[in-house]
């Protein structure tokens, strides 16, 4: 076949693309990501004995809704950064503001108590875990929005990686809080972001490396 003959008919018979290819790919890979998260935690630390006390409490839809609410503006992040040529959007605006929310409550608690109070209110029970168990927790995630994301076609590996990073970071912090007795902002406040901060350096690292064409 000559060179001008296959032009014609590859320009005559496009082949389809799938527009919601990356959006399922993501949605599968969450989903199996969240899926071993969970049985980790279920296996390795266990749910609360009174997470059906703690539904009662304000403080503990706080503790699970800034996570959920941050994975769900990483989710948008990695959604973008995946395609090429394509900006951050809002999500870092609204990731910015979950966690001045996050701040500004763990400072009006501190204000608000006597500083003996303080170290407590803290460190809590279990600082020295918190924010390692987040990072377990993340683990099966963060492959997996790593997985997603070599699927599509990201132009900025560094940003994009960190941004798996943090929708794995803060999936896990979500499922982490079925387990988790603390609920005092400024443990949740310092903790809980560091838990979640994590895997984004991590993935901002390993973007260059994994996410290249």
């Amino acid at each position: 076949m000559k060179t001008d003959d296959l032009i014609d008919m590859l320009a005559k018979s496009p082949a389809s693309v799938d527009a919601d290819a990356g959006t399922r790919r993501l949605a599968t890979a969450l989903g199996w990501g969240l899926f071993g998260a969970t049985l980790l935690m279920a296996l390795l630390l266990g749910v609360r004995d009174d997470l059906a006390q703690a539904l009662r409490l304000p403080m503990f839809w706080m503790k699970l809704g800034v996570p959920v609410l941050a994975a769900l503006a990483a989710l948008q992040l990695v959604r973008r950064l995946g395609l090429p040529g394509t900006g951050p959007g809002r999500a870092p605006l609204v990731l910015s503001g979950l966690l001045l929310l996050a701040w500004i409550g763990a400072a009006a608690v501190l204000l608000g108590s006597a500083p003996e109070r303080w170290a407590p209110l803290v460190f809590g029970a279990t600082w020295k875990t918190c924010a390692f168990n987040i990072v377990l927790l993340s683990s099966p995630i963060f492959v997996a929005a790593f997985w997603a994301m070599r699927g599509l076609a990201p132009t900025r590996p560094a940003q994009a990686g960190g941004a798996a990073g943090l929708l794995a970071g803060a999936a896990g912090a979500a499922v982490y809080a079925l387990h988790c007795p603390e609920m005092a902002a400024p443990f949740l406040g310092i903790w809980y972001v560091l838990g979640m901060t994590i895997p984004a350096l991590l993935g901002a690292v390993l973007g260059p490396r994994l996410l290249r064409w």
